[in-house]
């Protein structure tokens, strides 16, 4: 009998999604030198929840050691710059950003994002884990704290008078272990009139697209959009709309309130999504 729990809502997790074998991890690329040196494996196998339909990998390695020096920089993407910034531009008019707000951006890479709101005079920070990636961002003028995000960094922030307006976090939802940790802490780090986006890849993409080479150890999480909604309602957040993007060969973007805030109406597409 499997005895895999759901990181989410805690049950056994016993139908397959995808069995794709033994995989190295992903960026972890070998040197010269290790050529010769035995590699390890590990499975590649996605669970599906039947409670509440989240698709998960198993977690087999710390966070620490997938995340703590990244090869990825965002910069290096001219595409993915010019959807930062035409983000930016959207939230600043939609939102009233101003010089009086904090935007803060949780797995911020190299301040790819938030470069177009501090050229705007909008106070920003960074959270990301990657020492090398967030040095880069510093360098950039970035203000950039090198830590994972969940409730104790979150706490840390409110204790700095660093609660946001606005927080961005673009994928890394999928990137997370502990999913619940990951948007308490979003919850407590945000203002009470504060908003929250999210962006992920969209499980109904990957599986209309056949897109199984996006399932790798550094995705730990795979959502729809009536699995994220409800880890996010669970958490006391209200989501409030959602946009179908292309990026990463098909995202949803969420857009978030607190439960209690009535200032976001719901908007009409919120509720025909799967």
């Amino acid at each position: 009998m499997n005895l895999r729990a759901c990181r989410f809502c805690g049950a056994t997790l016993e139908h397959t999604f995808v069995d794709l074998g033994m995989s190295p991890l992903s960026n972890a690329y070998l040197r010269f030198e290790q050529l010769n040196q035995m590699e390890p494996f590990y499975p590649l196998h996605a669970h599906v929840c039947d409670q509440c339909f989240l698709v998960q990998l198993e977690q087999f390695e710390p966070p620490e050691k997938i995340f703590g020096d990244y090869a990825y920089f965002s910069s290096y993407s001219e595409s993915w710059l010019r959807h930062a910034c035409d983000y930016a531009e959207r939230a600043i008019e939609r939102f009233r950003l101003d010089r009086e707000s904090l935007v803060v951006e949780v797995a911020s890479n190299d301040g790819y994002l938030l470069q177009y709101f501090q050229q705007k005079g909008i106070p920003v920070l960074g959270v990301e884990p990657a020492r090398n990636v967030a040095e880069a961002a510093r360098k950039k003028g970035i203000p950039t704290v090198s830590k994972f995000f969940g409730l104790e960094t979150a706490r840390e922030l409110v204790a700095a008078g660093q609660q946001a307006d606005l927080i961005v976090a673009n994928n890394v939802l999928a990137h997370v272990p502990d999913l619940r940790d990951f948007v308490a802490g979003l919850k407590l780090a945000l203002k009470p009139s504060g908003i929250v986006t999210v962006e992920f890849p969209h499980l109904l993409r990957l599986i209309a697209g056949n897109q199984f080479d996006t399932i790798y150890h550094e995705h730990f999480s795979y959502f729809s959009f009536s699995t994220a909604e409800e880890i996010f309602r669970k958490h006391g957040f209200r989501v409030f709309d959602v946009e179908e993007i292309s990026t990463h060969g098909g995202s949803l973007r969420l857009y978030a309130c607190h439960e209690e805030a009535a200032s976001q109406p719901i908007e009409s597409g919120v509720s025909r999504r799967p």
